[in-house]
């Protein structure tokens, strides 16, 4: 990493409140055109077009390519600010074009049935994997999030947590009684499990192999995979995304408002949220289709 991108990463730290994933995601990125371009620096605007160009020929996804145009494009006119550079490089790239995909969303049974499975699990793992998702399936939480609470912030049962989501901002997440009795569950397994000599971990999951000492979201989805075969779901349709998926998309289809279920979530724009109207409304859809008389009419 150059001191540049450094510099220009301490920034966005420091400056705009970049949360520890977008940092991380944006080192990659950054370093992804540095080798591709031949330096930043010093790439010329063909250099750096001839590399945006060729992130679709590597197959990287439309978002992929999305945050790495944006993190170049901020990048360079940082270092244009900062006098570092004469000219924008990036000042052409164009974004790429890109539908909208549908998220993936579990059904009510679905969900019953990965809880079950979870619970079905032995001693504490399967305790601790029902609180995961029953938690994350209560309030929405993402799995940053999720995985980031502090076991003291449970402790008293309480029926709403206080969420710091992106940017800093902080959201209410309610708690339902299922995620609170499976929290309660989970806590008493967690303390019969330490050991009396080691000193309690402040997170609510935390994991010893883990460098930051708590569970880490590619070992939650490892767990969800395993879930949902014993469940009898496809894993792919399941992660740690896809129960906030539910979360959302549920609470629409019950007839909540929208406005309130973009709070619940944390988006800070509400066509982010009007996404899973979409998808009730292809359930809807759906429901009609098979279920109502003049919709079955054509298959007679």
């Amino acid at each position: 990493m150059t001191p540049q991108i450094e510099a220009f990463l301490e920034m966005m730290a420091v400056e705009r409140d970049a949360s520890p994933h977008t940092l991380s995601a944006y080192a990659r990125d950054l370093a992804d055109a540095e080798s591709g371009t031949g330096g930043l620096m010093t790439a010329t605007r063909e250099a750096v077009e001839d590399w945006y160009s060729g992130l679709s020929e590597r197959g990287l996804s439309p978002a992929t390519q999305s945050r790495r145009r944006s993190a170049v494009r901020q990048f360079c006119r940082f270092a244009l600010a900062e006098g570092w550079r004469p000219d924008d490089p990036s000042a052409r790239l164009d974004a790429p074009r890109r539908g909208r995909p549908l998220p993936r969303v579990l059904s009510r049974d679905e969900m019953t049935r990965l809880v079950d499975a979870a619970a079905r699990r032995d001693g504490a793992a399967g305790l601790r994997l029902k609180a995961l998702i029953e938690l994350a399936y209560a309030s929405g939480m993402r799995v940053s999030e999720l995985l980031a609470l502090r076991v003291e912030a449970v402790r008293r049962d309480p029926t709403h947590l206080i969420v710091r989501g992106k940017g800093g901002k902080e959201r209410l997440a309610p708690l339902n009684a299922p995620a609170r009795a499976a929290v309660a569950e989970w806590l008493t397994a967690r303390e019969e499990a330490r050991k009396p000599e080691t000193p309690d971990s402040p997170w609510l999951f935390p994991s010893a192999s883990a460098r930051a000492g708590r569970l880490t979201p590619r070992r939650f989805a490892q767990l969800l995979d395993q879930a949902a075969v014993d469940a009898g779901i496809d894993p792919s349709r399941v992660s740690p995304h896809v129960l906030r998926h539910a979360f959302a998309t549920h609470l629409l289809e019950g007839g909540a408002d929208l406005r309130i279920v973009q709070t619940l979530l944390g988006h800070a724009d509400l066509g982010t949220t009007q996404i899973y109207t979409h998808v009730t409304q292809d359930a809807l859809a759906e429901t009609v289709r098979t279920r109502h008389p003049l919709g079955r009419r054509g298959e007679a």
